[in-house]
């Protein structure tokens, strides 16, 4: 296939290039600062608000990946912006382009819009891609993880410290960032479902909790980390503190925090991917050694 991606150069975009690469596909990503020469990829230089880019993001493709967006803003408005607004342009150049196989990448937080800003960009995006008169696909991950993620890296660093500060008792799904990267791919090429809302995991049946997982990746890491729940007024002042102290490089954002303290981001299974299509092949426990492993050689942990 001929692939039109955006945030090629972010942890998610990375891996779904690398895949594709690998795969035989010729792939043009949309990239906002000086890239790596790749073979096979074409780098365009621009943003979601510059039309002429996108023109020419598109320009002979077979099929759009949009992964790009926004996960830390100050305000509504940085959400609108990345989410919404840069959603919208990407669909107007899709159907101007005449492509019509776009698949979306969105987030289980679309599905508690009223939890977080975030939440909320994300659903109305997904508003606009089910009316967009283009043969789409709505992917939902859950929690990412995997080699090169820097939002999952902070609990890495907490285990190895010996002690995981976690959100409340609640549950969760996890998913491999090389499991994602094949859906997307698959959900790219002609034969897949259209119109399909996709929310994809480990295949771990409902979800794990949020001590069961710190347990696992405290052992990934080679400790045994004191595991602490979290309430949710003890996170939003953490996320507080992490704001003041660090800007607009904090992890924890009281946005974040928000939708952080939910109970259940688990993923439906009437909204799991066929089969046929796609199963994952990375178990969480030995995906997030891994992810340790890389860390490590990287001097990140």
């Amino acid at each position: 296939m001929k692939l039109a991606i955006t945030g090629g150069t972010g942890f998610v975009g990375s891996h779904v290039i690398d895949l594709a690469l690998a795969a035989g596909h010729d792939v043009r990503a949309l990239t906002r600062r000086d890239p790596t020469e790749r073979p096979s990829v074409t780098w365009v230089k621009g943003d979601l608000s510059n039309r002429d880019a996108l023109r020419e993001l598109v320009h002979g493709a077979d099929s759009v990946i949009h992964v790009a967006g926004t996960i830390k803003a100050t305000n509504a408005a940085g959400f609108e912006e990345g989410n919404v607004t840069g959603t919208l342009a990407m669909l107007a150049a899709a159907t101007a382009g005449g492509l019509h196989r776009f698949v979306h990448v969105s987030s289980l937080a679309a599905r508690e819009p009223k939890l977080s800003l975030y939440g909320a960009s994300k659903a109305r995006a997904e508003d606009l891609v089910r009316s967009s008169g283009l043969d789409w696909s709505i992917v939902r991950p859950p929690a990412v993880y995997g080699p090169g993620d820097k939002e999952t890296l902070e609990l890495f660093r907490m285990a190895k410290l010996g002690l995981m500060l976690m959100p409340p008792k609640g549950r969760l799904s996890l998913i491999h960032v090389d499991d994602l990267a094949r859906l997307l791919l698959a959900m790219a090429a002609p034969p897949a479902p259209s119109h399909t809302l996709i929310e994809p995991d480990d295949g771990r049946p409902g979800g794990w909790t949020h001590r069961a997982f710190a347990q696992t990746l405290a052992r990934a890491v080679g400790t045994k980390a004191a595991i602490l729940s979290s309430p949710s007024v003890l996170l939003r002042l953490a996320a507080r503190a992490d704001q003041w102290i660090r800007g607009s490089n904090a992890k924890l954002t009281v946005d974040r925090a928000a939708y952080f303290a939910h109970r259940d981001w688990v993923v439906q299974p009437r909204h799991a991917a066929p089969q046929a299509l796609w199963q994952p092949q990375i178990a969480t426990a030995e995906g997030l050694q891994e992810t340790a492993a890389w860390y490590r050689a990287q001097g990140w942990l």
